[in-house]
């Protein structure tokens, strides 16, 4: 008996980006509901004022429905969050937009949780007016670890590089005193994890790259590799993790050695998201560590080119493809890896459970 087919909840975003361009191009191509069940949260007044401007997609339609438990298979659905008369203003960072934005990644993850849909994908949010006291989260990431528990590891993915970070949405001001060891190898530990559950690979190697320039030039600008990060590599090493580095940065990406590992492990934000983006054309971004599936599109709201039919939707169409993967890939982890014996013998007729095997003779 076939599966059944993958429900991706899809959130809007900041209806005054591009989330909607890049929403409904990449939901245009009929296939789409070929491999998942595409579900909305957003708004049919703002849906239909983009459909008109973008070309090809005026005789999209979808599927209105007021849960996800209603949602038809076979056509993309749509479930309107918003309330009141909503002022569509591409390009326009305004508070409506953000209230709009909250409400619908709130009622994702709530449906998310109740097993309603299988998976999230989140169209950008700006982070500027989602701020307040009933979202006081710095990003999706952070929103995402409080609903759902876990130690949520920010993670780039693309055919080409996967990128993990160490520290994600603070001031540069703050990272290295936030780089530890014990925070090194809780993400190097998550980071391989994630390899092998979410994407198969097995006994997968990751590259770890340096905090300082030149990887420290043997502590004459720096001591963070020496006494935290070298430490923490040897420790996950320990634990069986292929983690080797300190790799200095610019050296690793220019030289092209990140193409001899599955992953990489970055210190900040920009370090390891600069080289990533300038690599992987269509990357996504994946929250790793969660009990729960959660990818974006890895871009932001584009107001600068918000209205104007401008936006590509590759990497939408690769998030929503990701999630698909990552759902499928821990249905197989979770039924290779659940009590083989029991499974083997259920299979074969196989007499294998220990309880039942016989006593070893008593020997003289």
């Amino acid at each position: 008996m076939s599966e059944p087919k993958i429900r991706i909840g899809i959130t809007h975003g900041d209806f005054n980006g591009i989330g909607y361009e890049v929403i409904l191009k990449a939901l245009s191509d009929p296939r789409m509901c070929e491999l998942c069940t595409p579900v909305l949260y957003g708004s049919a007044k703002v849906a239909a004022y983009y459909k008109k401007q973008i070309e090809g997609a005026e005789n999209f339609g979808f599927n209105a429905i007021r849960t996800a438990s209603e949602a038809n298979p076979k056509r993309v659905n749509l479930i309107d969050c918003t309330t009141g008369d909503l002022r569509i203003e591409p390009g326009a960072m305004t508070a409506a937009a953000g209230q709009s934005s909250v409400a619908a990644l709130r009622m994702a993850a709530a449906d998310l949780k109740a097993g309603a849909i299988d998976a999230v994908v989140t169209a950008p949010i700006c982070k500027e007016n989602v701020q307040g006291e009933s979202f006081p989260f710095t990003g999706h990431t952070e929103f995402f670890a409080a609903e759902f528990g876990g130690e949520p590891l920010m993670t780039m993915c693309s055919d080409v590089l996967k990128v993990g970070l160490v520290t994600i949405h603070i001031p540069l001001s703050e990272v290295a005193p936030s780089i530890t060891g014990a925070a090194i190898v809780a993400k190097l530990r998550a980071l391989q994890q994630s390899l092998v559950r979410d994407f198969s690979i097995r006994g997968p190697k990751i590259a770890v790259l340096s905090l300082n320039p030149h990887a420290g030039d043997g502590g004459l600008i720096g001591r963070e590799e020496a006494e935290i990060i070298v430490p923490a590599v040897q420790a996950a090493s320990r634990e069986g993790i292929l983690a080797f580095g300190p790799f200095a940065a610019d050296g690793f990406f220019a030289s092209g050695a990140y193409t001899r590992y599955d992953a990489v492990l970055a210190m900040y934000h920009d370090q390891g998201l600069a080289p990533f983006k300038a690599l992987s054309a269509g990357g996504v971004n994946f929250t790793a560590g969660l009990p729960v599936v959660r990818t974006s599109p890895a871009h932001g709201v584009g107001f600068d080119i918000a209205g104007q039919g401008k936006a590509d939707e590759s990497a939408m169409r690769e998030a929503i493809y990701t999630a698909v993967d990552i759902c499928r890939s821990r249905r197989l982890w979770a039924e290779i890896s659940a009590n083989p014996l029991r499974k083997f013998k259920r299979e074969t007729g196989a007499d294998v459970s220990a309880s039942d095997l016989p006593e070893e003779p008593v020997k003289d």
